[in-house]
């Protein structure tokens, strides 16, 4: 137990290493080179934009508070009722898992503060103006600490495939409304699965 949970700390780690590091590459032109790989895919997608996608965008990304709140809500009132500990405590693991990921996130926004892509790039046309700043995404992170701890709890591919599925679509949907890079929602994404990782040790 003790060199897993080791293990999981280096890894966590060397997560949390790499994103703060991946928005200030180590040298102009590969920072030009991922600045412009960023640019192009928002403004591909921005290009493509339809009123219907739009609209089923906006609401995969209003999911994500109801998927992070509701997935360890709905287990607690189920092990509640069913006087089952072991949900319970899976309740509690999910929902530690993206209450710390989510204050990870707000630290690192503080640290890199880089801008949202319509105020980087006068070209990126958002279909809302978010507010904040932009790296990593939130929404990228909450989810996919949810849909790993969840995972993980039920290792069932009907629990997998659907859970991953859903963060997929909502970190996809951040990119499409212009309101996050691509390495925004890469970084949370890191960030969120690193954190369910790390507290592993907390499911039953």
């Amino acid at each position: 137990m003790k060199l897993a949970c080791n293990k999981y700390f280096l890894l966590f780690f060397a997560v949390i290493q790499l994103i703060t590091m991946l928005p200030c590459a180590p040298s102009s032109v590969a920072q030009s080179q991922i600045q412009q790989f960023d640019d192009r895919i928002i403004i591909n997608l921005q290009e493509s934009r339809t009123p219907p996608q739009t609209d089923v965008m906006l609401f995969l990304s209003r999911t994500n508070m109801y998927g992070d709140i509701g997935v360890p809500a709905a287990l607690l009132v189920g092990g509640i009722i069913s006087n089952d500990s072991q949900m319970r405590q899976n309740s509690l693991y999910i929902a530690s898992s993206t209450a710390v990921s989510y204050g990870l996130m707000l630290l690192i926004k503080h640290l890199v503060k880089r801008p949202r892509p319509f105020v980087q790039n006068i070209n990126i046309v958002p279909v809302y103006r978010a507010s904040s700043t932009s790296f990593p995404s939130g929404h990228a992170a909450s989810s996919f600490s949810t849909a790993m701890a969840l995972s993980n709890a039920y290792p069932k591919w009907y629990v997998i495939a659907p859970s991953f599925l859903w963060a997929g679509s909502v970190s996809y949907s951040r990119m499409y409304l212009g309101v996050h890079y691509p390495t925004d929602v890469t970084a949370g994404a890191l960030l969120g699965t690193g954190t369910a990782l790390l507290l592993q040790p907390l499911k039953r």
